[in-house]
């Protein structure tokens, strides 16, 4: 098997994570990742509801999806 080949983000993170020196700094790391992705949904969701591809509608169908992904045992 060969090297692992990393894209850039990857590479940062793992420099990010390299000079963490306790819990608390991987809890703050964490806390920020968590809250970048936070961002990224609530603008999609603000560009879908603005587009009309989200509406009251959508979000009643919602309530009620059973869209669990089925699993065999």
């Amino acid at each position: 098997m060969g090297k692992p080949v990393f894209n850039s983000a990857q590479l940062e993170l793992l420099r990010a994570v390299s000079v963490l020196n306790s819990e608390e700094d991987l809890f703050a790391l964490k806390k920020a990742i968590s809250e970048f992705f936070a961002r990224r949904v609530d603008a999609e969701m603000n560009r879908l509801w603005e587009s009309g591809e989200w509406n009251e509608d959508t979000l009643k169908e919602l309530e009620t999806a059973h869209d669990r992904t089925p699993y065999q045992q």
